[in-house]
């Protein structure tokens, strides 16, 4: 990767030791890594296991192949922010007044990161967000109308 670049941006010393940290990680049953528990946790429930959840290994297992780099054009895919709207729906500016003309509804109006569905909503849960702010808008606009 680094041969990409015009300056070397990774430090392949400190990438090999993070792995090794990582994979220290993987290794100790009692492991304190929040990461690592959380897959072991999850890991637990059937349903889990044997559809969403892989088994862990470590980084450098030989058995588990050679390490490939991947260059990454990062895209966002969710925001859980979103435009700031007040109650009817109406996007706001930067100081909190309402821009004339401009609604937001969906996801774009900023519900996803604790909305009805709660900060631990699945994929596929933010429909109930979208037909609510949607509806607050419609009825919103037909009032202006």
């Amino acid at each position: 990767m680094n041969r990409l670049t015009e300056a070397p941006l990774l430090d392949l010393s400190r990438l090999r030791s993070q792995i090794e940290q990582r994979d220290a990680e993987i290794a100790n049953p009692f492991s304190k890594d929040t990461q690592v528990n959380g897959i072991r946790t999850s890991r637990r429930f059937l349903g889990d296991r044997l559809a969403r959840t892989a088994k862990p290994h470590r980084i450098l297992d030989p058995a588990h192949g050679p390490l490939i780099a991947v260059k990454l054009h990062i895209i966002t895919r969710k925001t859980l922010g979103g435009i700031q709207t007040d109650l009817d729906g109406r996007a706001l500016d930067a100081q909190a007044a309402p821009v004339p003309g401009l609604y937001a509804a969906g996801e774009v109006a900023g519900f996803g990161g604790g909305g009805a569905h709660g900060y631990n909503a699945l994929e596929g849960t933010f429909l109930g967000g979208c037909l609510f702010t949607g509806r607050t808008v419609g009825r919103s606009l037909a009032r202006a109308l």
